[in-house]
């Protein structure tokens, strides 16, 4: 499962990386804010993958980078009427847009939360649980379906538990919260961002 937390952080870096043709005004600086949090993502998801040495203060960097595009900061770049060619928001940002300012609010909390555990070093590390373990699977926090970042149907299947806070986030070890800043993503990126629909 570890892997397919890595997987999707590269998934969502390749995305924000496509071109930005035809893009002015605020969508252009909406796509180009999530191409740097996209840019941040590939930056560190070789040492979650243990292909490059862990280094701690460009996972923090890379978690600032994602903080300062996120909260705020993202939904002040959604205006009403700001969807359509080549904006790949869909509308139901829009009429969703309780959920959406949620799920950025979450990804500043979970981004936030990761540039403290960059300190903490990975878990294999540490001797304790693996990204693998946190992700799902038969671990303590559930069996498949049921686990805090599941497949969709747990808690995380939608972002991450509201009374999760940075701290506690901060407290697991760096790839663990780099899976969490990830699934973050990814829910907001499955609701809200069109793919060649």
């Amino acid at each position: 499962m570890r892997l397919t937390s890595i997987a999707l952080a590269s998934v969502i870096a390749g995305a924000a990386a496509l071109a930005h043709t035809g893009a002015t005004g605020v969508v252009l600086e909406r796509m180009e804010g999530m191409k740097a949090m996209g840019d941040a993502v590939q930056a560190v998801a070789p040492m979650m993958r243990g292909e490059r040495e862990y280094d701690a203060d460009a996972l923090r960097r890379a978690a600032e980078t994602i903080e300062a595009h996120s909260g705020n900061a993202m939904t002040d770049l959604f205006p009403e009427g700001s969807n359509g060619d080549p904006s790949e928001a869909r509308d139901r940002i829009w009429t969703d847009w309780d959920s959406f300012v949620s799920l950025a609010e979450q990804l500043e909390v979970a981004a936030r939360g990761l540039a403290t555990a960059a300190d903490n070093g990975l878990a294999h590390e540490q001797g304790g649980m693996s990204t693998g373990t946190m992700m799902g699977g038969s671990s303590m926090m559930g069996g498949p379906g049921n686990a805090m970042m599941g497949s969709g149907n747990g808690m995380m299947g939608g972002g991450m538990p509201d009374a999760m806070t940075a701290e506690d986030i901060g407290a697991m070890p760096a790839d663990a919260a780099f899976a969490m800043t990830s699934q973050v993503c990814s829910a907001c990126h499955t609701r809200f961002r069109a793919e060649d629909e």
